[in-house]
């Protein structure tokens, strides 16, 4: 509560300064400004591994009105490098809670603003394009901080998935009586709901660190790939993700990609992925399966896309496609036994839509195994 009213102040590169209050830690943190269109899960948003390194905007008003809850979280830390929101509740009210989102912050080191029109400043971005930005509350001055946010790091060329892989494999058993396969899972950042949704439907799991040699992978003799969701750009991680990919193609074993895991497929295959203008987060994104032609309601992080004028369609097909604004969401792939979406079927937070994809993973497991 102390801090409640201590000042605090955001700047972003291009030179708009805004101030506010501080919330949780206080500190200098800085990192590529993005904005999320989620109503709730800010707990999930704020551990996703792909979100490492960002500043996190809310673009729903009232954040940490119902507390946080351990079981919520997606990955072992907070990921994000700041918070940035409307209005924040210092108190909650859930039966479910652990305890109050500032005590939260405080604990995982999250420095954040409040009282600031993010509103305002999501249109800015909207129409600017997606920039570098610092939040302080050690009372440096507002030239100061546009100059430290001019020189962050730019999210191009930036290789982050090793910064949030585990260390070490790890085996997960399958959650029903039986395992029915062995799927070999690279973790660029994997969340925990993710490998939830493999568990539960009979798969064990080897989770492999990101920069793992094929040889050892080959040596647990998979059934399948994942390869998973995470962050920086997919053109820095395709010196030892791509290996992993020539490996899965050899044996003819099914790959599933996420995110992440769905750039490196694509440039695997010649395809290239590039810098969004602004990216899609949100948990509201309706995505055409082109298929079936139903629509999804679907959860998104990501700030680059495979680039629709470099598509091959000998090598690929395009299997879904978002409404908003046509670019690339999934990709099936003709040349191996391998689909990959943009979005992400495990929501947590959002709709479960598109809880299918996994399902849809098993079968070519089936197929494969048969």
């Amino acid at each position: 509560m102390s801090n409640q009213r201590k000042p605090a102040t955001l700047a972003l590169e291009d030179g708009i300064v805004v101030h506010g209050f501080s919330i949780g830690a206080e500190g200098t943190v800085g990192g590529e400004l993005c904005f999320n269109t989620s109503m709730t899960g800010y707990q999930e948003i704020f551990t996703d591994p792909s979100y490492y390194g960002q500043l996190m905007m809310m673009t729903y008003p009232h954040i940490g009105n119902y507390g946080t809850t351990t079981g919520d979280d997606e990955a072992p830390k907070v990921m994000i490098s700041g918070l940035i929101v409307r209005s924040f509740s210092q108190e909650y009210s859930n039966l479910n809670a652990d305890g109050g989102l500032q005590e939260y912050m405080i604990k995982n080191h999250l420095v954040g603003i409040t009282g600031v029109d993010t509103r305002r400043l999501v249109r800015h971005i909207r129409e600017k394009g997606v920039m570098n930005a610092v939040i302080s509350s050690e009372g440096l001055s507002d030239a100061e901080l546009v100059e430290k946010a001019k020189h962050w790091d730019s999210m191009n060329g930036l290789e982050l998935a090793s910064r949030v892989t585990r260390k070490e494999a790890q085996t997960l058993p399958a959650e029903t009586n039986e395992s029915r396969f062995r799927v070999a899972v690279m973790d660029y950042g994997v969340k925990l709901s993710i490998l939830k949704n493999l568990t539960r439907r009979g798969c064990t799991l080897r989770v492999f660190p990101a920069k793992t040699s094929p040889e050892e992978v080959k040596e647990w003799n998979p059934d399948g790939y994942f390869l998973s969701n995470g962050p920086g750009d997919p053109n820095a991680s395709a010196s030892y993700a791509l290996p992993i990919l020539e490996l899965a193609k050899k044996e003819k074993k099914p790959v599933f990609g996420i995110c992440l895991g769905h750039q490196l497929m694509a440039l695997s295959e010649g395809l290239q992925v590039g810098k969004m203008f602004v990216g899609h987060r949100g948990a509201n994104q309706p995505v055409k399966n082109i298929r079936t032609g139903l629509v999804e309601i679907t959860t998104q992080n990501h700030g680059f896309a495979v680039l629709e004028e470099t598509l091959n369609e000998e090598v690929a097909s395009v299997t879904h496609v978002n409404l908003n604004d046509r670019s690339i969401e999934g990709l099936r792939f003709n040349q191996f036994t391998g689909f990959s979406v943009q979005y992400h079927p495990e929501a947590s937070p959002g709709p479960h839509d598109s809880a299918y994809l996994f399902d849809e993973f098993i079968r070519d497991l089936e197929t494969h195994h048969t």
